[in-house]
């Protein structure tokens, strides 16, 4: 029988053959860490643990754009949802992360906030035209992949005289987060980079960080076949002693990914230290709207000036985010957080390490 190409990628067959070639090149105990947050899914989804020798260990790492939004960050979405006369556009995921004191968008949209839900920034430019007597305030969250998006809605804002809508910038960068794995406490032999990012910065972004550190990397894809075929390269490296920034997703990622996208992104938003859940400040790892496009900044708008706060007593997000812990290690998980009554974004977001251990994850 003839496989169709999306077929391909699930084939038995072919995961049969790359997962013996993983056994036929893993001869110590090593730990690689995907840093995507989908990967994490999608390697629970798919059994991938357990087509893996017990030498290899995989890691989650910070790549859910909810789970690593600082809690400063969601205590002012919700400021921002309590500003009168004012339409809150939000991804679905961050409606039921808690903020500081318990409360959540979910629960002032409850009370009588004007929350909703959106799938795309430019659904929010949408609910800007259609109401001209409200400001529109869409929450930016998520790494390369959405900020060109974002940037995109603002400028179509400016030109077309829209004056009622606004943004929240909590973007992140992924590889400045690459620089603080691989010196943390926990020692990583090989990085799975981010398909989705990938497809926007290009394998070669993650050039200066792979020859300061020389620790392998390899771009990888979503499906089964794709995920194995880079563990396999991972391995294979390490095994060899051979570091390399390789692609295994070269039907969507180039070397210099999408520098059109890269473009409108930089034109409208500047790198800027960030806070990130669980990590702390990272230099130049986040992103500001310019001071040329101010009045589409909801912080400058609203004069909101979001105030460092902590996370969740008892929550170990910051420390699955980085590997240090798996979420059953975690004190509050399943004991008191799940996904009906979360305590922490790690549960919240259906990219969360936390809520993809309690959905696929056998026993604790």
């Amino acid at each position: 029988m003839t496989l169709s190409f999306s077929q391909s990628f699930h084939d038995p067959r072919i995961a049969r053959h790359l997962a013996e070639r993983i056994a036929g090149a893993s001869h110590r105990p090593i730990r690689l860490m995907e840093v995507c947050g989908t990967h994490t899914v999608a390697i629970f989804r798919s059994g991938i643990r357990s087509l893996l020798p017990p030498t290899i260990t995989l890691l989650s790492g910070p790549g859910c754009p909810v789970c690593v939004t600082a809690q400063k960050e969601i205590d002012a979405f919700i400021a921002l949802a309590r500003q009168p006369d004012t339409i809150l556009a939000t991804f679905g995921d961050l409606m039921r992360v808690p903020g500081t004191g318990g409360t959540s968008l979910q629960r002032e949209k409850a009370e009588g906030a004007d929350v909703r839900m959106v799938y795309a920034s430019f659904d929010a430019l949408t609910l800007a035209r259609q109401n001209p007597d409200k400001r529109v305030v869409f929450l930016g969250v998520g790494f390369e992949t959405t900020a060109p998006t974002v940037a995109a809605a603002i400028l179509a804002a400016e030109e077309s005289g829209l004056t009622n809508f606004s943004v929240m910038s909590a973007h992140k960068l992924v590889p400045p987060a690459l620089e603080t794995l691989a010196s943390g406490a926990i020692n990583i032999d090989g990085f799975l980079l981010p398909g989705h990012v990938s497809v926007i910065i290009g394998r070669d972004a993650y050039g200066p960080f792979f020859d300061a550190h020389r620790i392998p990397c390899v771009v990888a894809g979503f499906e089964p076949t794709d995920l194995l075929q880079a563990i396999a390269m991972l391995v294979e490296q390490i095994d060899a002693g051979r570091p390399a920034l390789t692609n295994a997703y070269v039907r969507a990622v180039t070397d210099r990914g999408n520098p059109k996208a890269v473009a409108v992104m930089e034109r409208v938003f500047a790198v800027a230290d960030a806070d990130w859940r669980g990590i702390g400040t990272l230099p130049a790892s986040g992103l500001v709207i310019r001071e040329t496009y101010a009045a589409f900044d909801a912080l400058r708008v609203f004069g909101i000036r979001p105030v460092p706060a902590a996370p969740p007593k008892g929550c170990a997000c910051g420390e699955i985010l980085t590997g240090v812990k798996i979420p059953p290690q975690c004190p509050l998980y399943k004991r008191v957080c799940n996904p009906m009554a979360p305590v922490g974004p790690c549960m919240v977001s259906s990219e969360g390490t936390c809520a993809a251990y309690y959905r696929y994850h056998a026993d604790d």
